[in-house]
């Protein structure tokens, strides 16, 4: 490291026996050996530091194509829940048609106001998004074809 050869390190002990003294050499051999430790310490400690932000980048970026990846797979299930959305004409109009954009309205409302997720984790945020997306699919229930006939029977 310092490449001190014998001859220079016996020239340093005679320097330092005549002006420090044989008193007071361990002592200072002692400290000097101290502050060696302490910054190899710190050394140590800023290469660790300096290691483990090089990881969190390495992660940070693999977590932006996790989600880039989750992103594009998820968008055509989209698209397909968008078409199975769509309210069905049934006839003319009257009581089915009627529901069929209410429920409509009704699930373009619900996608219009999702759940706050700022505080948590991309994967817990997808996750309930996922769920939210799922129940909003299971409550939804078609009117049936006999229930809209009678509908209009009465309102007659």
């Amino acid at each position: 490291m310092f490449d001190i050869g014998w001859s220079e390190l016996l020239a340093l002990v005679v320097i330092a026996i005549v002006f420090v003294g044989p008193k007071d050499l361990p002592r200072m051999m002692r400290t000097a050996g101290q502050y060696v430790a302490k910054v190899r310490a710190m050394a140590r400690e800023f290469q660790s530091s300096f290691e483990n932000l090089a990881r969190e980048s390495e992660l940070d970026e693999l977590r932006k194509e996790v989600s880039a990846l989750k992103g594009q797979v998820a968008e055509p299930m989209r698209a397909l829940q968008r078409e199975i959305d769509k309210p069905v004409k049934i006839g003319g109009g009257g009581a089915g048609a009627e529901a069929a954009v209410a429920s409509a309205a009704k699930a373009e409302e619900e996608r219009a106001a999702p759940l706050d997720t700022s505080g948590l984790s991309d994967g817990i945020a997808d996750s309930i998004r996922e769920a939210e997306a799922v129940e909003a699919f299971g409550h939804e229930a078609p009117p049936s074809v006999g229930q809209g006939a009678q509908t209009k029977r009465e309102g007659e």
